[in-house]
């Protein structure tokens, strides 16, 4: 089982492309050593990651984009097998391109900027709960927040008297943004659904 994130970068026509950087960094970042991941159509693009950190993933890519205020990005996410393996995802194919798909193609009628489709309908329909959920907070992070979760995510075993240091802000703007950001209440959603997706996986 693994995920495959399809995505484009909202209004990406009105905003210069300070965000096309940002997008490439956080694409290599998350996709590790030997990533795959592509940049398409100018402002689309795919990437390929363990299917547990699919949650958290997308929060980092988000977070990488909303820097660049006022870019914003959607995504679906797909889990599920692949059937075949090429160099190139687009040209790969299996259950979890076609959930990706159809996870990213079902944003517009549902408003929503992010969504996840597996093999199990349940688990969708609670994890998409959850999502809309998380959203509330995640569509209106500015830039300070969408800073702190992205190094929060890239910081994870350090404290926030530490992130304060990297980030040259002070301790209080730090916990002030990462609480405005509900970074926390993220964590908790990336947990549960950790949880679920192992349950689905070992049933």
């Amino acid at each position: 089982m693994i995920c495959i994130i399809t995505g484009d970068i909202v209004g990406s026509r009105k905003i210069k492309d300070s965000w096309l950087l940002s997008l490439k960094t956080a694409l290599k970042t998350v996709s590790g050593q030997n990533g795959k991941w592509e940049i398409y159509r100018g402002d689309s693009f795919q990437v390929e990651v363990d299917a547990e950190d699919a949650i958290r993933t997308a929060a980092y890519i988000k977070a990488c984009i909303r820097i660049n205020k006022p870019a914003d990005v959607r995504m679906g996410i797909g889990i599920g097998e692949v059937k075949t393996k090429r160099k190139k995802l687009s040209e790969s194919s299996g259950d979890v391109f076609v959930n990706s798909g159809a996870a990213f193609d079902s944003l517009k009628q549902a408003k929503v900027n992010l969504a996840i489709k597996t093999e199990n309908p349940d688990f969708d329909e609670e994890i998409n709960v959850l999502i809309k959920l998380s959203l509330i907070a995640m569509d209106s992070w500015g830039v300070v927040a969408a800073e702190m979760v992205k190094l929060a995510l890239e910081n994870e075993n350090v404290v926030q008297s530490e992130l304060a240091v990297i980030s040259k802000r002070t301790q209080s703007s730090v916990s002030e943004a990462l609480k405005r950001a509900r970074y926390s209440e993220i964590m908790e959603m990336d947990k549960l659904y950790r949880k679920k997706l192992n349950q689905i996986l070992s049933s």
